[in-house]
């Protein structure tokens, strides 16, 4: 699981390189990228510096990209100004440590 709370540049390629290499090495490979802060901005497709890459990810059922909702409405954001492809979660930082119990290994997103 893939911990995305930044809308910097170089964040969003990082994450999305990350997620392309291990899934070419690895098709069956489980990925979750989770945004919160200012990382939902990853699958707004206004703000998104990795847009194409984000939609050919979201092709892939392994990987699923995970907004959260607490930091949608901080910033005042709907969930329509996603793409349609990305999912949300009411807590994001819960959604982290409840995949991290349940096995997943945990990746802070940092350039």
């Amino acid at each position: 699981v893939f911990d995305l709370t930044s809308r910097d540049s170089l964040d969003q390629k990082a994450v999305m390189r990350w997620v392309t290499e291990i899934s070419a090495s690895n098709p069956k490979a489980e990925l979750e990228v989770v945004m919160y802060a200012k990382g939902f901005e990853l699958v707004m497709p206004e703000k998104s510096t990795v847009l194409t890459e984000v939609k050919n990810a979201m092709k892939n059922p392994n990987v699923t990209f995970k907004a959260c909702e607490v930091a949608l409405k901080n910033n005042k954001t709907d969930k329509s100004q996603l793409l349609k492809e990305a999912q949300t979660v009411p807590d994001g930082i819960y959604e982290i440590i409840s995949k991290q119990q349940q096995g997943w290994g945990y990746i802070k997103v940092m350039h």
